[in-house]
């Protein structure tokens, strides 16, 4: 036993000499203050960072009701990839393997079975050669893979050969089977690598990132390429946020004094689309009902870069820069208390058709699954590299580099998941 039970009671005295006086119904008050208001549109310095495309709008409806809709495509895909997180070796490589594979609903096994292998390493010996950059086939050509050597791009060098590795396979595997997806495409995360904004460290910005570092480049170029794909196709690219961390709302209302005191984007939609019984502050929660808004077009933080000026991304484009904005609506589950958020590009956005077809098959993805959609949930399960698997493939690595993990004794007291 690491904490006895009296220990409980003093801590808990401890957390309650932090005063917090906020009435959460006064954040709830704010949040419907900050919907009515603010939002059509939200403008910093002058320029709209975030509006609806219709009008600021809120829905719901009975989660059975959902779940038994008809779905607006015949087909749909998912995609999504998986690695076994970086690992370092005693001979100096630090790597990381990233799997990307594709889901059908209905199921297509040939689709299956086919993976993209992306094997980022890092070295801080000039005399390592790594191979080439070109890919390798192997399960008779259903499979294929690629080591890339990575540089230090910012102090955390884990990181970043942990990104790569994502943004790399799931590209690459999009782009190599967009032509068997029919209807609609969802990818397991957000439209763009977003998390490249943070790598800049040193750089001025994403374009002289990608200047400097061809890898940064290749993944930049994959995306809008994936966006461009799908447009011309007419086939939708949804981007389905299981987890929404973004800020970009609430800094936008801080930096124009308006009230922000939500921990994230996700805490504010959540308490807009939470429902009470008879709308008072102390009546039940609503619990059979999904909720969720209109859409938005959206130029908050790292939206603004990837549908910003060609010069600021460092990516040539082929359409008009509002095709490539984000487009996005929020869906609250009452069942979890969890938030979802799909995305769009906004070349898709500006037809209600394809929105309203985007957002009835995610709604009644959520009301059935109670969770992500068949498709991103089936496609999780394909790419997922599981503690079993991320053993067995450190081990052959160790063989094949005549050497073993770099283990530490945190991986010893807690056990290789750590």
């Amino acid at each position: 036993m690491t904490i006895d039970p009296v220990h409980y009671d003093g801590i808990a005295a401890l957390a309650s000499r932090i005063r917090h006086d906020a009435d959460p119904e006064a954040h709830r008050d704010l949040a419907e203050t900050v919907w009515a208001e603010h939002l059509d549109p939200l403008r910093t310095d002058g320029d709209p960072v975030l509006e609806p495309i219709e009008s600021v709008a809120r829905r719901a409806a009975p989660i059975d009701d959902l779940a038994l809709q008809a779905a607006p495509f015949e087909t749909a895909h998912g995609l999504d990839s998986g690695t076994i997180n970086p690992t370092t070796f005693k001979n100096g490589l630090l790597l990381d393997l990233a799997q990307a594979a594709m889901a059908a609903v209905p199921s297509d096994l040939d689709l299956h079975r086919a993976r993209t292998y992306i094997m980022p390493v890092h070295s801080n010996d000039a005399s390592v050669n790594h191979g080439t950059d070109g890919w390798d086939p192997f399960d008779e050509d259903h499979g294929r893979g690629r080591i890339v050597q990575t540089e230090a791009l910012a102090r955390d060098e884990e990181r970043i050969v942990h990104g790569l590795a994502l943004y790399l396979a799931e590209s690459h595997h999009a782009l190599e089977h967009a032509h068997r997806v029919e209807d609609v495409l969802f990818l397991d995360g957000p439209l763009y690598p977003k998390g490249l904004l943070h790598w800049r460290g040193r750089h001025g910005s994403i374009a002289e990132l990608a200047g400097e570092n061809d890898l940064v480049a290749e993944v930049l170029e994959n995306y809008v390429a994936l966006v461009e794909t799908f447009l011309e196709r007419e086939i939708p690219l949804v981007g389905f946020v299981k987890s929404p961390q973004s800020r970009g709302l609430i800094r936008a209302l801080a930096e124009t004094g308006r009230p922000s005191p939500w921990a994230s984007d996700a805490a504010f939609f959540s308490q807009v689309l939470e429902q009470r019984e008879g709308g008072g502050r102390r009546n039940e929660r609503v619990t059979d009902q999904l909720s969720w808004t209109g859409w938005f077009r959206s130029r908050l933080g790292a939206d603004a870069v990837f549908a910003g000026p060609e010069a600021d991304l460092g990516v040539t484009r082929d359409r008009p820069a509002p095709d490539y904005e984000v487009a996005f609506f929020v869906i609250y589950d009452p069942r979890t208390e969890l938030l979802f958020k799909a995305e769009l590009p906004g070349g898709f956005a500006e037809d209600p058709a394809v929105r309203s077809a985007v957002e009835q098959y995610v709604l009644r993805g959520v009301a059935a699954e109670r969770g992500p959609p068949l498709p991103i949930a089936k496609a999780d399960e394909l790419a997922r590299i599981g503690s079993e698997g991320k053993a067995e493939l450190v081990r052959r690595l160790e063989v094949a580099f005549d050497t073993s993990e770099d283990r530490n004794y945190d991986a010893e007291r807690w056990g290789p998941e750590f």
